[in-house]
């Protein structure tokens, strides 16, 4: 399993993209402050070594690179167990990326933020026991599952497609913090601002179904493979919940955190119908 402790995917000043071990100022734990990292080379999945070379990082990208995921796994909600679902790895950004929002889906109101922690699995597992699946876990990210509750629930958009796949929708970062680190993923603050405004505020601890159980009952009959990323579900608080409702819209800066691991930050943007000639 890693070798790393917080392992970031970053663009460094000199222009290359490297995976690197983020080297942290004294008491910070939030990645998305970090300046410098070791770089690492190798598999992460893998054999890898964190080397001595240290870099200067530029910007903080999505922790994995797209060839390195295999699915996007989600929960919904975390209040039914069964109510799981994919979004496409095109969906995937990182933690400063802005949210696009496509013309599509901008001729009604509900936009959503969700946030919730990420779980990535670092070996290959099938069938595994509740006990041994946290041994399957490379490590810890935050993220937001971005949805639209129109096309969702109202449209035909579903769990699985155009309610929650659109390209940029689940930001995730600020960078992986190993499971040698956080060896236990339930007891974590977890939350998420609105504009400055906290909207989501609670504790990994409440989840009905904590990440040991989720990867067991992922597992069944599932064969579980290194990149693959499980959204874990997200506590109360969002936009559909509220009365009235709190949509996100075009201008709006959202950031979701996860204590021990840090912050994503990112701006909703609206794009603009293409010319047509």
């Amino acid at each position: 399993m890693p070798v790393f402790s917080r392992l970031v995917r970053f663009l460094a000043k000199n222009g290359k993209v490297y995976y690197g071990d983020a080297i942290l100022p004294r008491g910070v734990t939030d990645i998305a402050q970090t300046k410098k990292a070791k770089i690492i080379t190798g598999d992460i999945f893998g054999k890898h070594e964190v080397t001595e070379q240290v870099a200067d990082i530029r910007l903080l990208l999505a922790p994995l690179a797209l060839e390195d995921v295999k699915t996007v796994r989600c929960l919904g909600l975390n209040y039914a167990l069964h109510a799981k679902e994919y979004k496409p790895v095109t969906s995937l950004a990182g933690p400063t990326d802005p949210i696009p929002v496509h013309p599509q889906a901008q001729d009604a109101e509900g936009l959503d933020y969700e946030c919730e922690l990420v779980a990535v699995i670092g070996k290959t597992c099938t069938d595994v026991s509740e006990s041994e699946a946290l041994d399957y876990v490379l490590g810890y990210a935050i993220g937001n599952d971005v949805s639209h509750r129109e096309w969702q629930i109202q449209r035909g958009g579903s769990q699985w497609s155009l309610g929650k796949g659109f390209d940029g929708w689940a930001p995730f970062g600020p960078g992986i913090v190993s499971s040698q680190v956080i060896k236990d993923p339930q007891t974590l603050k977890i939350s998420t601002r609105l504009n400055g405004k906290t909207v989501q505020e609670s504790n990994t601890a409440d989840m009905i179904f904590d990440v040991k159980k989720t990867i067991s009952f992922l597992s069944r009959g599932h064969t579980l493979l290194p990149g693959d990323i499980i959204f874990t579900g997200t506590p109360s608080g969002v936009g559909m919940g509220r009365n009235p409702k709190l949509w996100m819209r075009d201008g709006d800066t959202v950031e979701v955190e996860l204590e021990g691991v840090g912050i994503c930050t990112n701006k909703v943007e609206f794009a603009k119908e293409s010319a047509k000639l």
